[in-house]
């Protein structure tokens, strides 16, 4: 096989960052693409999801929606406005590898800069990627397995042969990895508001901020949490998050948003927590072709006819027509792209669910009535008995 020459590293990784050479991203299917390793000089691989987002990357880097995927950025210039450390969506990056075009650097502090982000924790990135023509051909193949290989791994057939083994994404529990293990509090009774509970299946420090804001104490709980637990006394509504994985292999936290729709309390379903709390209804989840990531896909509100641009990581849809008419539940937004089911509402109780972050806010500010409702069912079971 003959591969074109490697791009000159000055010309897509900038200096004042720093390379290590020529490296080769490699598909499953025998595609590779020659580039410039600038992130920790590591292999690794994943499957290969695409990003069209303009902005975001840090945000990107740090959702832990993204444990095990290696992300393509469309975007040419990826670093061109710095890193600021506060709005970090964890306290590491989860995803596997970054592919980009140009790595650029806007700042000259070594803290702000993407690739010292991703070097101190261990993540390969590649530029010098032709990164709209790899999309243009996962958009041809569906998804595929891809490896970023070490810093001078340039032989075609040993990288073509590590990306067909890299382990295939439905066979992986994730949610294990990135979910806290520890039982964290946000506010005090002091404060007054509602208490709600999330269950931390990759948590976004957002969706925490988003409630803050809206006077409501937090209690972050690990995956692994009880319905006894969940469901203390004091916890007025309940938050799934978002979380990386396929919803199929999470039977034990099925069962515990049956808890919580039986138990009748306010329950919101973020992406993850969307595709969970659709299956606990009773309703299939089907891996996209796809995936949807980016800040620009279109929602539309079914009763309303309202459309709002969301931000979205995900690789699975819950599949409307398998929702059961006896689970109280109906489809209440749609993807106008594809569209796939971006909701569901609960017909007589406080539950609600969204596929899409809204704590994202593109819009910028569409999709932020999501917590308002929310927060006013938790809001009211507050200041009502117990």
């Amino acid at each position: 096989m003959i591969l074109p020459p490697p791009p000159r590293s000055s010309a897509v990784v900038d200096p004042r960052i720093g390379d290590h050479g020529p490296a080769l991203l490699a598909l499953e299917d025998g595609t590779v693409f020659p580039g410039i390793s600038f992130g920790a000089p590591l292999a690794a691989g994943g499957d290969l999801v695409v990003n069209t987002s303009q902005t975001g990357y840090q945000e990107v880097c740090t959702d832990p929606s993204y444990a095990g995927q290696v992300v393509v950025m469309t975007y040419p210039l990826i670093g061109n406005y710095g890193r600021l450390p506060a709005d970090d969506q964890s306290l590491r990056p989860w995803l596997r590898g970054l592919i980009v075009a140009n790595a650029t650097a806007a700042v000259l502090e070594d803290a702000r800069q993407l690739a010292t982000l991703l070097r101190g924790q261990g993540i390969p990135a590649l530029a010098g990627v032709d990164t709209r023509a790899l999309a243009r051909h996962l958009r041809e193949t569906g998804c595929l397995r891809g490896i970023l290989m070490a810093p001078g791994g340039t032989d075609p057939v040993e990288a073509i042969a590590a990306a067909r083994a890299v382990r295939r994404w439905e066979d992986q529990d994730f949610v294990s990895q990135v979910s806290h293990s520890e039982v964290v509090e946000y506010g005090s009774p002091s404060e007054g508001g509602p208490l709600v509970a999330i269950v931390d299946m990759g948590l976004k420090a957002n969706i925490v901020r988003s409630l803050r804001r809206r006077n409501v104490r937090v209690r972050v709980l690990p995956h692994t949490t009880s319905p006894g637990d969940l469901l203390s006394s004091d916890v007025d509504g309940v938050v799934l998050s978002p979380g990386p994985g396929d919803p199929a292999r999470l039977e034990g936290l099925v069962s515990l948003a049956r808890a919580v729709i039986a138990d009748q309390r306010p329950l919101l379903g973020i992406c993850l927590g969307h595709q969970v709390i659709g299956r606990a209804a009773g309703a299939e989840t089907r891996r996209l072709r796809f995936g949807h990531h980016g800040a620009n896909h279109p929602v539309q509100d079914v009763e309303t006819g309202i459309v709002q641009i969301t931000a979205q990581n995900h690789e699975v849809q819950v599949v409307g027509e398998s929702l059961p008419a006896a689970s109280g539940f109906m489809v209440s937004q749609i993807n106008l792209n594809d569209r796939s089911v971006e909701g569901l509402r609960h017909r007589e109780l406080p539950i609600e669910t969204v596929q899409y972050h809204p704590e994202g806010a593109p819009g910028p500010l569409d999709a932020l009535a999501v917590f308002d409702r929310f927060v006013a069912h938790a809001a009211s079971r507050a200041g009502g008995p117990r």
